[in-house]
């Protein structure tokens, strides 16, 4: 299988270049199955309904999130009836929505996992991000009852996010982290078969402070004091994310890939 991720779109530049890039990434690349993370697609904080379906028109196939995930009020009414629509697995369980699930490939009905789940080092005092993937892996098994699994940690920590690549380690597809907006330049799979990046980068300007408008960051680290309200930057767009292969059989990676295009960031593309 192909399997396409792509990081955080940040505002309306992130998403002007998805709707830009995606239709050319799907024609060239062929993907089977595709996650974006959709947290900050809302002017930054949050995603609405309107720009879920945009993204579902695009070929986007499931949405993950995180500490955005209910910032724009109309999604605590919304997301329990999008089942495509994630937020963290370890929220609460009284929250609105689910962390996980299981989906259908539009091609030959093959059967993905999506897991999303938060950090907690530097976060919300949420419940265990551990604990809530083992209990979604004890429902499957990768290359029988599903034929890929991938779980997005939206996370700050990079050594939160690469200790859960190696807990999943050769029982899952991709473990992807999310949420610092930097693509890393770790994509790599470990040895049992897992590919991992620490962070898929995000989908937005990156002359910016992590997708928002320079100035009330900067002001904020220099003098402390709040001057204004943080606003998504306008500029042209980075799409960030990368390309997973996997064995058919065992549905363990063959192959990453990082993919960056467009705005300022060097562009890199999979090899042929």
């Amino acid at each position: 299988m192909r399997l396409l991720f792509f990081g955080d779109v940040v505002g309306r530049s992130g998403r002007d270049a998805l709707a830009k890039h995606l239709p050319d990434i799907r024609a060239r690349l062929k993907p089977d199955f595709i996650v974006v993370n959709g947290e900050n697609a809302a002017g930054g904080f949050g995603i609405t309904a309107q720009i879920a379906k945009d993204f579902y028109a695009l070929g986007v196939d499931v949405i993950s999130t995180g500490n955005h995930a209910f910032d724009q009020k109309e999604t605590l009414s919304y997301i329990g009836g999008d089942p495509r629509l994630l937020r963290p697995r370890n929220y609460p369980p009284t929250a609105p929505g689910r962390g996980a699930g299981i989906f259908e490939t539009a091609q030959g009905g093959r059967k993905v996992l999506v897991i999303n789940v938060m950090g907690r080092i530097f976060m919300d005092p949420l419940d265990d991000p551990f604990a809530a993937v083992e209990a979604e892996l004890a429902k499957v098994r990768l290359g029988a009852t599903v034929s890929a699994i991938i779980v997005d940690v939206h996370a700050e920590a990079t050594s939160e996010k690469m200790a859960m690549g190696h807990v999943c380690d050769g029982r899952v597809s991709l473990v992807v982290g999310t949420h610092s907006h930097i693509p890393t330049a770790d994509a790599q799979i470990f040895t049992g078969g897992t590919a991992y990046q620490t962070d898929a980068g995000m989908c937005g300007d990156y002359d910016s402070v992590i997708g928002m408008d320079k100035a009330e960051p900067v002001n904020r680290f220099i003098r402390k004091i709040p001057g204004g309200r943080f606003e998504a930057a306008s500029g042209e767009a980075t799409v960030c994310g990368l390309l997973v292969e996997t064995d058919d059989r065992t549905g363990l990676a063959l192959k990453i890939e990082p993919i960056r295009v467009g705005g300022r960031l060097k562009p890199q593309w999979p090899p042929d």
